[in-house]
Order: C-alpha cells, then sequence, then structure tokens
C-alpha cells in the first residue's frame, strides 16, 4: 500500500510529517506558522512596540529555528499594522562569511578555529550585525531587484527626502564601511546611493581644484614669458616641482590622512570585504570637518560600533522605523565551529554584554543551543554582572510536553486536509492507541523533530506492511509500540552522540 493511498482515505493531500526542517518546511510556513505556538511564545515574543531582547536554549529539534522564522512572520503583520512604528529586522544566522572574512586576515596557528573564535570579540558581532542591516537598507534605498534577504524593512520613497545632510552622511558614512553588496562596485555603488539621497560634494575637491590651478597658472605665466622671448626670466628647473608641491599640498595631505583612515577602518573591521584604495577615494568624497569626529570602526573597541549603532538608528527613526530586532540562530553550523559546544561558547560569549543585550531601542532573540547551559553553570559571578541573564527574559530550556506535542501534530494534519475534509490524527489509529497514550509517547520523544520523524516512520512501516489490494485503514497498536521502541533508540543514540537522531 502506498503512504499517500493511506493518506487519501483520512482526507489528507499530503504527508505532514515529511519535513523536519523550518526553513524548508511548506506546511509549517503556509499554515502552522500563524496558528500553532510554543507556551513560551508572549515572553519570546514580548512587545515590539519596546524591542527587548531574550535568549532561549533548546535541544536540536526543538523549534528554535521555527520560532525564528515565526518572530519574522510576526513582526511583518506588526509593520504592517503599524505603519509609523515599524520594526527594522535582521537575520543573524549565517556567520560563515564573516567567520572566513575575518579568518583570512590571520596567519599561522591564529588559522585554527579554536584561536579563531578565541579573537573574535563582542565589535565583531556588532560590525556583523552593522553589515548585514546597512547592506540590507541600502538595497532598498537603491530598490534593487534583488535586495538583501537577511533583513525585513519597508518604507516610502518619500521617507528618504526627509533625511537632512547630516543624517545622509552618516548614512554614507555607514554605506562606505559596512555596506558587502557586490551587485555592483564598490565606489558605483556608493555614488549611486549618495545621488539619491541628494549629497553635494563638490566642495571636498577644493584640494584638487587649488592643484590643477596652481599647475595651469605655472604653465600659462611659463608660455607667456616664453612666447615673449624671455626665457632669461624663468626660473632655474628645480624651482617648479617646488611650486607644484606647494599647490598640490592640501590635496597630497589629505589623500594621505585619508588613506590612513581607510587602512585603519580595514584593519579593524574585520568581518568587511572592501579595499584600502577605493574606500580611501570615497572618504576623499567628505569634507575634513565632515569627518572630523566622527566615529568610525577604526579601533578594536565597542565606543565607537555604539556610536555607529545609534547613527543607523537615527536614519531608521527618520524612515519610520521605531525599533530594531536581530534574530540570531544556528550557532552551531558554521564550519568553523561545527557543532562543537567549546566552540560556540567562544564565538557567542562575548555577545553576552547587558550594555549590548539592553542597548536602547534594540531587541535581540538569541536562539541557543541547550548545551551551552552547562557552560553558563559553571561561570562566575563576573560573567553574571556583565551579562545580567536575570535581566534578558531568558528560557532556561525550551521544553515541549506531550500534550504540546500533540496539538502540533493535530494542526499539522489539519493543515494538509483535503478541501472539505476535516482528519483527525486519532483517526488514523486503532482505538486500541488512545489519545492519553499518543500524549505520553510523544512526551518520550521531547522535540518536533523527533516526533515528526516518529510519525512519518509509522506511517510508512504501516504502508509497506499492507499490499494495494488488502489495505488498512488504521495502525496497529503493536506497530506504535514497536516503532516508538525504534525511535527512542535512535534517540538514545543521539543523544550519546553515536547517531543522526
Amino acid at each position: 500500500m502506498k503512504v499517500q493511498q493511506f493518506l487519501d482515505h483520512h482526507g489528507i493531500a499530503r504527508n505532514p510529517f515529511a519535513e523536519e526542517d523550518a526553513q524548508t518546511d511548506p506546511v509549517f510556513k503556509e499554515h502552522c506558522i500563524e496558528s500553532t505556538y510554543h507556551p513560551t511564545w508572549d515572553k519570546i515574543y514580548g512587545d515590539p512596540a519596546e524591542p527587548s531582547t531574550s535568549i532561549i536554549f533548546g535541544e536540536k529539534g526543538s523549534g528554535k529555528t521555527a520560532m525564528r522564522l515565526q518572530l519574522a512572520r510576526h513582526l511583518a503583520h506588526y509593520n504592517d499594522r503599524h505603519p509609523g512604528r515599524r520594526l527594522f529586522v535582521v537575520h543573524y544566522d549565517d556567520f560563515n562569511p564573516f567567520l572566513d572574512r575575518f579568518r583570512d586576515r590571520l596567519r599561522g596557528r591564529n588559522r585554527q578555529p579554536e584561536r579563531v573564535l578565541a579573537l573574535w570579540k563582542l565589535w565583531d558581532h556588532m560590525d556583523a550585525i552593522l553589515s548585514l542591516a546597512v547592506t540590507g537598507l541600502v538595497d532598498r534605498v537603491l530598490e534593487v531587484k534583488q535586495p538583501s534577504a537577511a533583513v525585513l524593512c519597508d518604507f516610502s520613497p518619500s521617507d528618504i527626502d526627509q533625511l537632512d545632510r547630516n543624517q545622509a552622511r552618516d548614512l554614507l558614512l555607514l554605506a562606505a564601511c559596512y555596506d558587502q553588496s557586490t551587485a555592483d562596485t564598490f565606489k558605483g555603488r556608493w555614488h549611486r546611493l549618495r545621488r539619491r539621497l541628494k549629497y553635494s560634494t563638490w566642495q571636498s575637491y577644493w584640494q584638487l581644484a587649488i592643484g590643477w590651478s596652481a599647475t595651469a597658472l605655472i604653465l600659462l605665466v611659463v608660455l607667456i614669458v616664453w612666447a615673449n622671448g624671455g626665457q632669461a626670466w624663468l626660473p632655474p628647473w628645480w624651482v617648479y616641482p617646488i611650486l607644484l608641491a606647494i599647490g598640490w599640498g592640501p590635496w597630497i595631505v589629505q589623500v594621505w590622512k585619508n588613506f590612513w583612515l581607510a587602512r585603519g577602518v580595514l584593519r579593524r573591521m574585520r568581518v568587511g570585504i572592501h579595499e584600502t584604495n577605493p574606500l580611501r577615494q570615497v572618504l576623499m568624497q567628505f569634507l575634513p570637518a565632515e569627518l572630523s569626529g566622527q566615529p568610525l570602526p577604526n579601533k578594536d573597541s565597542t565606543d565607537d560600533r555604539y556610536e555607529l549603532l545609534l547613527k543607523l538608528q537615527g536614519v531608521l527613526q527618520t524612515l519610520g522605523q521605531s525599533g530594531m530586532i536581530v534574530l540570531v540562530d544556528r550557532l552551531d553550523e558554521p564550519h568553523l565551529v561545527n557543532g562543537s559546544a567549546e566552540l560556540m561558547k567562544a564565538f557567542l560569549w562575548p555577545m553576552l554584554d547587558n550594555k549590548f543585550l539592553k542597548h536602547p531601542g534594540l531587541g535581540l532573540k538569541l536562539m541557543l543551543p541547550i548545551e551551552l547551559t552547562r557552560f553558563i553553570e559553571r561561570e562566575e559571578r563576573d560573567f553574571y554582572q556583565r551579562a545580567r541573564l536575570d535581566k534578558q527574559n531568558m528560557v532556561p530550556a525550551f521544553e515541549w510536553s506531550g500534550e504540546a506535542l500533540y496539538d502540533v501534530a493535530t494542526a499539522r494534519v489539519k493543515a494538509c486536509a483535503v478541501p472539505g475534509k476535516a482528519p483527525k490524527l486519532t483517526d488514523l489509529f486503532e482505538p486500541a492507541v488512545t489519545q492519553a497514550r499518543m500524549i505520553d509517547a510523544f512526551r518520550t520523544l521531547r522535540v518536533p523533530r523527533r516526533l515528526f520523524k516518529f510519525l512519518y516512520r509509522l506511517i510508512a512501516a504501516h504502508s509497506n506492511a499492507h499490499t494495494d489490494q488488502a489495505p488498512s485503514w488504521q495502525i496497529s497498536a503493536s506497530l506504535f509500540e514497536s516503532t516508538l521502541a525504534l525511535s527512542l533508540r535512535d534517540q538514545d543514540a543521539f543523544d550519546r552522540g553515536v547517531g543522526a537522531g
């Protein structure tokens, strides 16, 4: 008997339990994302009008990625309902590009994963988040065809015209440091942004104008004297380089300053892809007075990053974005981490800083592996004083009760129903498999992913045990128990690190 034949009999259009990853799960994205919630949803979601930080620890398959996608969907709905107080959402879940760029700047033994992650600091996390945010924002200002999917942001073109010159300068400086788009050349994209912001830079060419004017004046004087036969009045040859140096001096000084400024930015902003000379040419577009005192990521400290974050928030405020949410997930997936709890700790711990987690107008939603809780339990007083986890809406264990898992399975069955049908999960089983027995069994499976694997295996095993000519439309209690035993054995192997789960 075919699996779909069994499902069709019960009015189910497709297998509700075929997918195990929320990112590629159409049943979750199309139906359950709007109706199925974990009991801690309210604590994690909070009040979007006042962005806040939440920290969730959960084992693999518990639904952390599903929670991130759910948060993003509900924040999008919130933005639709509150056009004057929208939230700017950043998905900080793909760490490989930033870690690869960071590692490329290291040499020798420092390129080993444990040393790379030991050198990673809080300002590197802030640079990575600013890179995602600024790249996504610039994409939308320029109205590119395929804007960055790491950012959720919406505003009208008229909002951009509300930016004053100082805010336009701030956005251009942020783009110079943090715009990581490869869809266009760095300078070409920056100049497109400058024109869109109507930010004139002609005054920044005064040193260049002095240099060319001095060169033209010297040539003109020489030609006039030469044409009138006054060669004897011309000064010695070595005078001309001195005069040219005086004329070009201001421009040369500015090039030198901006070269070292660009070099300093690229040395300290260790997750970027820019090169020194293009960045120096962009910095030349600003008047010295406009750059003087402005924060730039050219120091090994968080102070300038906080100021840059405030500048980004100021720009977003004018664009109708009242707050910023950063969704952190998939911490165990970077190839340098490779699932190691010790390496995850080294990578994450710099971010657990109360000043950052409680930054005004910023809310971080951290979906973290359960393995990290044992490190937190071993920490000393200094860590707790710095992280202040008691203020971060922490969920120490993203757990599911048997009843909650039963509700999840029931919701998925309903979501996959043929129009006009109302199948129930209990319809798939013989009367001996009661709802109470299912709830007890689901409780032992602990997380949705293992539940889906169990039910998928159970349906497949039942279908394989019967022919098309002699089908059976209900799963027996004996098959339920034997398949559950196999699933629990696999689960135990996974917990011991010797199985796929």
